[in-house]
This record gives C-alpha cells, sequence and structure tokens, in this order.
C-alpha cells in the first residue's frame, strides 16, 4: 500500500500527470462506483484472475481518495485504515472482548445495536441508510428489507402487479419493485441476478456478430 500511496503522490504532483492533478472526490464517483462494479462481476463470472486486478482498481480508489484528502489537509490513509480496524474492534465484541453470541443473527443484531450507539442511539433516517449511487434493484431491495416487508406473498404480489400495473412509469415501478420482493422471498439478489442476466445476453449478442462477420 505504501508503494501505492508513493505511485499516486507522484502522479498528483506538479510536475506528475494531468489528468490525475485535476481529478477531485466529486470527479472520482463513477470510477469508484465502476471499479466496485467489475469486481462483483468478476465474482459472478468465477474469474480470479479477474477477480485480482479489479481488486487493485478498487484499491487505487481508495489511495486516489485518500492523497487528494492528505494534500487538503483532510485526512490521511492512515486515518482511513485506522478508522476501519477500530471500527470492526468495535463493532466484533464477541471476537475481541467477552460477549457471547449463538449465531450470525445475533452478531448483525448487536453490529446494529453498536453502530446506534455511535451515532449517539439516533437511529439514521430510511433514505441514509440505502445509499442513492446504489443500482435501482439493489436500492428497492434494502428498502424493503428495511421496511421488513413481507416475503411470503410475494409471487402472488408479482402476479397482481403484472395483471394491474398501468402501463405508466409508476406502473412499471410498481412491477419491478414485486419482482424484487419476489426475488428476496428465494433468497436472490436481484442485482446480481440481472447483471447475470445481461451479461449473457451480452454475450450471446458477440456470438451472433461473430458468427456474422464469419459467414461473410
Amino acid at each position: 500500500m505504501l508503494e501505492l500511496l508513493k505511485t499516486m503522490r507522484r502522479l498528483r504532483a506538479p510536475d506528475g500527470c494531468p489528468w490525475d492533478q485535476e481529478q477531485t472526490h466529486a470527479s472520482l464517483r463513477p470510477y469508484l462506483l465502476e471499479e466496485a462494479a467489475e469486481a462483483a462481476d468478476a465474482i459472478s463470472a468465477g474469474d480470479l484472475g479477474e477477480l485480482r486486478g479489479e481488486l487493485g482498481d478498487v484499491l487505487l480508489q481508495v489511495a486516489f481518495h485518500s492523497v487528494i484528502a492528505e494534500a487538503a489537509g483532510e485526512f490521511s490513509y492512515q486515518d482511513v485504515e485506522q478508522g476501519i480496524v477500530d471500527k470492526l474492534v468495535r463493532r466484533h465484541p464477541h471476537v475481541f472482548g467477552d460477549v457471547q453470541v449463538s449465531d450470525s443473527e445475533e452478531v448483525v443484531s448487536n453490529w446494529q445495536s453498536i453502530k446506534a450507539q455511535e451515532q449517539g442511539g439516533r437511529p439514521r433516517s430510511a433514505a441514509d441508510k440505502v445509499p442513492r449511487a446504489l443500482g435501482a434493484l439493489a436500492r428497492e431491495a434494502q428498502a424493503q428489507k428495511l421496511g421488513q416487508r413481507s416475503k411470503d406473498p410475494a409471487r402472488t404480489q408479482l402476479r397482481q402487479a403484472l395483471d394491474e400495473a398501468p402501463g405508466t412509469e409508476a406502473g412499471v415501478a410498481a412491477l419491478l419493485a414485486a419482482a424484487v420482493a419476489w426475488a428476496r422471498g428465494l433468497g436472490i439478489d436481484p442485482e446480481v441476478a440481472l447483471r447475470a442476466h445481461t451479461d449473457a445476453q451480452l454475450r450471446s449478442l458477440d456470438a451472433v456478430t461473430d458468427e456474422a462477420c464469419t459467414g461473410e
């Protein structure tokens, strides 16, 4: 990590790279999302070689933001690293303390309780808990989870939405929300599932294109 930080500082130096020098936290937002998505795609594809490279790109984003903040006197990479280490230790008292847990559900419950204490006991709003930068399906799934929307009648709701939803933007949104609830009921991440489906479609299109070119 020290070598990566050193490289980024060199790129951001006055005699470094003009593009890297121009970047800000805000301008890097699309790249942060893109690199995280590509790492997720590599996991879905089961390509560990690709995953290794994509994780490097994600780490680059951490280093980039840290060097920008360091130059502005805001925070350093060391602050970022220490902050996450402290958080992990604090939120795992069953590992680093004397708290006893019976299963992963209790671990999650303790995590949420400790998180609330860190925020002065004030619960975050629902909007704060679901990042706007998430994909629409992932965001809807998180919103449903927060609302503890019942997953039992999800298939029925999906059929009802398909039959009754008007042909409008709101109708399509209702149908998609019902599909997300159905996927959650099956224990399937709708965002990951649709990404895999889209990837398969794109591969099929590429195969058709290749065949057409070969035929010519």
